[in-house]
């Protein structure tokens, strides 16, 4: 079985984030990049299904500008086989992503597709869904554990108050959650051996995707500071200030 694993670069979560000062956006100039969380557990869980002798490759794909290239070369030091660049400097929409992995998915039939259930910089989680829905295959999101056996995975889901375990038909896409896993560090040799394993380019072109934005950003501002509470001298005082808010 193959496992397709779709990575996005996005800033690091480690940085704190700026507004521009014209308030078109986020301030991405000499600002560290690093591979989004979800999607380093999805590539750890697809090598933990590889080493369990559950698939025998997996492949990393990313959407994005040419300098996406590092986050897959990332992917691929952790012990992914190969990668796959649709490179664009577009700002890519989640339906279009979710299109542009209909095409990879169709070209390289996999048996599964580990998607991160969200990224931290759109916070959209819609393109894992979006795909199942465009292949019209089974899901399984918020995954904190996943099994295979034979053509079907069995999947422990995250809801509201505890969990919820499902099985699905494989091929399938699944989104991963927090408590799935603990990504790998790469190794130094597993990095310089990195650098020699394949990665293809293509572009949203050849998946004939039309990538120009559907939402306009009319302004980004930073969230405002936090306001001084106030102390009540009672419940009865508290509920009634909770009424007077319109919060209760």
């Amino acid at each position: 079985m193959k496992i397709l694993v779709p990575v996005k670069r996005v800033v690091d979560y480690n940085v704190k984030i700026r507004v521009k000062p014209d308030g078109t956006g986020v301030e991405l100039a000499n600002v560290k990049m690093s591979m989004n969380p979800f999607d380093e557990i999805s590539v750890e869980e697809a090598l933990r299904l590889k080493e369990a002798g559950k698939a025998e490759e997996v492949v990393v794909v990313s959407i994005g500008p040419a300098k996406a290239e590092e986050t897959l070369r990332t992917a691929l030091a952790m012990g992914a086989d190969r990668a796959i660049l649709i490179e664009t400097d577009d700002a890519v929409e989640p339906l279009a992503v979710a299109k542009i992995l209909k095409g990879v998915v169709d070209a390289e039939a996999p048996g599964l597709i580990i998607v991160g259930k969200q990224a931290i910089d759109d916070d959209s989680n819609q393109t894992g869904q979006m795909l199942a829905a465009l292949l019209g295959s089974a899901q399984a999101t918020f995954a904190s554990k996943i099994e295979i056996a034979g053509d079907k995975a069995t999947v422990t889901r995250e809801v509201d108050g505890g969990s919820q375990t499902i099985e699905v038909k494989l091929p399938a896409v699944v989104t991963t959650d927090l408590r799935l896993n603990e990504p790998r560090y790469a190794s130094l040799p597993n990095i310089m051996k990195a650098k020699k394993k394949p990665l293809d380019k293509k572009s949203p072109a050849d998946f004939g995707v039309d990538t120009t934005p559907r939402l306009k950003v009319l302004k980004t501002e930073e969230p405002g500071g936090r306001k001084a509470g106030v102390k009540v001298g009672s419940v009865e005082e508290l509920v009634s200030s909770l009424k007077t808010a319109g919060v209760i």
